[in-house]
């Protein structure tokens, strides 16, 4: 498969890695990594996946989280009901990213896309990392998809430019 575009079903079969949330911010407090399965969880909800090259690396950081703490009432009122960031990233890492931001429940989750499985599969990778992307599902449909393909532009996957397409 070669990207997503809008009126896309979700594919089957995507599963990604993650801590859950517990309200516990202290980042040196590991949990137990379990399973979500994305393709089956989409079925009910709006959500926008956001991939980034790393967590905790200086655009992911300093522009594309802000952007979606910035944003997410107005993504909630726009029917998000989660916001999902995705990386190469092991479950750890990304549940210590959230609690680094001060995340505490699942309004937004850090999950795992282990060996850049899904990327790899619509061919959004660069080498062993995601590409910067977004991804809006809505019960099982995607209604928009973009890569940022300007080294640190955040201007398709950002909040700002998702919420533009809403």
């Amino acid at each position: 498969m070669s990207g997503l575009k809008a009126g896309d079903s979700f594919p089957e079969g995507v599963t990604f890695t993650y801590v859950p949330p517990t309200g516990d911010l202290n980042v040196t407090t590991c949990g137990v990594p379990i399973k979500y399965h994305a393709s089956k969880e989409f079925q009910d909800k709006k959500v926008v996946v956001v991939a980034v090259p790393g967590a905790f690396t200086p655009t992911c950081q300093e522009q594309h989280i802000t952007s979606y703490l910035s944003n997410l009432s107005a993504l909630k009122e726009k029917g998000v009901d989660q916001v999902i960031f995705i990386a190469s990233n092991d479950a750890w890492v990304m549940s210590a990213w959230g609690k680094a931001n001060g995340i505490k429940d699942e309004s937004i989750l850090f999950m795992s896309d282990a060996g850049t499985e899904f990327s790899k599969s619509i061919g959004w990778v660069n080498g062993d990392r995601t590409l910067r992307y977004a991804i809006v599902v809505d019960h099982g449909k995607v209604v928009y998809a973009d890569i940022d393909d300007v080294r640190g532009s955040i201007a398709k996957s950002g909040a700002e430019g998702v919420l533009a397409k809403l």
